[in-house]
């Protein structure tokens, strides 16, 4: 028993070190590793010679696109043929299904090249205009199309949060894309972005913060600009920068209800029990009249109530036929209306003085003038001839 023990725990040990030695079968040291040479996250652009035998199967993808983008499509997409014929990708436009096909050819050489050419329909579909959606054609542009739409429930608060996300004038959204070196496009129920997969990433984050009222955009947007400001120190660039970065708090701010309804002061008894129609009737003495007596009141009610309403529509109909009231100028009898009255009649006056010294003047006579003239002469002269005597 113990030999078969024994035998049984060294084949055990035996498989266990096999195991041990295939764990660490791909790990083993490149010479390729440590090379300073090479820089291990460059993308390098796809040569053709790389796959010269093509490929072997036809892949394709299609999307659905809205009817609104029907007339544009059809405008842009000579555009977009042409690009994608370039890589040997034949794509297709249906109008009647509303849908882009796209799928590979014999000619195609890069096996991802129907990855970004699905991503360019979806991009199309999504409101992207086709310039722009072309560049995803490049390798080191990529896309994300993040759905927003079942991120809040309710259509009014959904509207609100997205329109945080866009700004007044679309401001937010431009600090969103200068910050993050990504295009972004907000439409409908999906945020279309490309640029880089860091870019892509923060864009992601922000928006999805944003949709669900964790952080307004407006703070991401100051988070970003501190970490752009820190990236430029050289010291900073092993360092953690919680420390420098701004931690904004959520607060809500209860709102005090009023309550409109005054409570009513408890009372052990129950409120006083209502009069029933008949006590009302026993009251006025109703219940004791005939059926005929009770008619005849119905009925004079009746008309009373006819005559008040008929009366009421006669005075409103004559209403329009009541002609306005004439503005009446009041005179005014205060002490400042009668001292006006005497400045006003003492200007008169001197005005009338200085207008008859003028006439009088005027109405002189001219042989009057002159005689005058030489008299005053003449009384000089014999003057200076009683001096000089």
């Amino acid at each position: 028993m113990r030999n078969l023990e024994e035998d049984e725990n060294g084949v055990e040990e035996e498989e266990f070190q096999k195991k041990e030695k295939r764990k660490g079968k791909h790990d083993k040291p490149k010479p390729w590793d440590d090379d300073p040479n090479i820089d291990h996250w460059k993308v390098e652009k796809f040569d053709p010679s790389w796959n010269e035998g093509g490929m072997l199967e036809v892949s394709s993808f299609s999307t659905l696109f809205p009817q609104y983008r029907e007339k544009y499509l059809q405008e842009a997409w000579p555009t977009v043929k042409s690009a994608l014929k370039q890589y040997g990708i034949a794509c297709e436009l249906n109008l009647v299904e509303g849908s882009m096909t796209v799928s590979t050819t014999r000619k195609t050489r890069d096996p991802y090249i129907i990855v970004k050419a699905r991503d360019l329909i979806r991009l199309l579909s999504r409101s992207v205009s086709a310039p722009q959606a072309i560049k995803i054609l490049d390798d080191e542009m990529q896309c994300d199309i993040i759905k927003i739409s079942g991120l809040v429930r309710n259509k009014e608060r959904f509207v609100k949060r997205r329109q945080h996300l866009v700004g007044p004038n679309s401001a937010t959204l431009k600090a969103l894309e200068i910050l993050t070196g990504c295009y972004i496009l907000v439409q409908g129920n999906t945020v279309a972005a490309m640029g880089s997969f860091k870019g892509l990433k923060q864009i992601r984050r922000i928006v999805e913060e944003c949709m669900l009222n964790k952080m307004h955009p407006v703070y991401n947007i100051k988070v970003l600009m501190m970490k752009k400001e820190l990236e430029k120190n050289p010291e900073l660039a092993q360092e953690n920068w919680d420390r420098f970065l701004p931690k904004f708090k959520k607060k809500n701010v209860k709102q005090k209800k009023f309550n409109s309804k005054q409570k009513k002061e408890y009372t052990p008894f129950p409120p006083p029990q209502q009069p029933s129609k008949i006590d009302i009737q026993l009251e006025t003495g109703e219940y004791f009249l005939s059926n005929k007596r009770k008619s005849a009141k119905i009925w004079q009610e009746k008309r009373e109530k006819q005559a008040e309403k008929t009366a009421e529509n006669k005075r409103k109909r004559e209403e329009a036929f009541i002609p306005p009231k004439e503005p009446v100028n009041l005179v005014d009898k205060s002490e400042d209306a009668n001292n006006n009255v005497a400045d006003i009649t003492k200007s008169l006056k001197k005005k009338t003085e200085k207008l008859g010294k003028r006439k009088s003047e005027e109405n002189l006579n001219a042989e009057t003038y002159i005689m005058g003239s030489s008299e005053h002469a003449s009384g000089k002269k014999s003057k200076k001839q009683r001096s000089s005597a």
